[in-house]
């Protein structure tokens, strides 16, 4: 089964798993911008935060890329280690882990309120839902109930419902 769906997706024409990337990219990136909507934009901290982590990361990939490239500073990424040089280059080379990296780092590190940072109105937005059944319906793990009851320990698991 699984050679099958390999088959299949292999045989896929590059501008269709394109327009898919596209498209999933596309989805990924709206639902990190919509996690803002609870974030005071008009303070400078949050402005900053933003900017600084979207900046990295588009130009610290590029910048990777163009050093990886040029053969006279290929080695300056050089560890000693293969693995640890593969490692370092593919955190290099992804933008989403240098952005989000350093976003959590800043967004912890300066100081800022909780209005600020949007954890008030963010409480107060899930505070609207507390139909507490309707929850348990729509994020129900089939199977949890009979884990649960073998290894009680998983009940202290923060996505694990009562």
């Amino acid at each position: 089964m699984c050679g099958k769906l390999g088959v299949f997706f292999a045989s896929m024409p590059e501008p269709i798993v394109g327009g898919m990337y596209l498209v999933m990219f596309g989805i990924i990136s709206a639902v990190g911008i919509s996690n803002l909507q609870f974030v005071d934009l008009t303070s400078s901290r949050n402005v900053f935060v933003i900017g600084i982590s979207l900046y990295m990361g588009l130009v610290v990939p590029t910048w990777t890329a163009k050093t990886l490239a040029d053969p006279a500073t290929k080695d300056s990424l050089n560890t000693g280690s293969e693995e640890l040089d593969q490692l370092v280059v593919v955190i290099m080379t992804s933008g989403m882990i240098i952005g989000g990296a350093l976003a959590c780092f800043l967004d912890n590190t300066i100081p800022g309120t909780d209005e600020e940072r949007g954890m008030t109105s963010y409480k107060k937005a899930t505070e609207d839902c507390s139909d507490i059944e309707l929850i348990k319906k729509i994020y129900h793990v089939p199977g949890t109930e009979w884990l649960c009851a073998k290894f009680p320990i998983l009940r202290k698991l923060p996505f694990v419902q009562d």
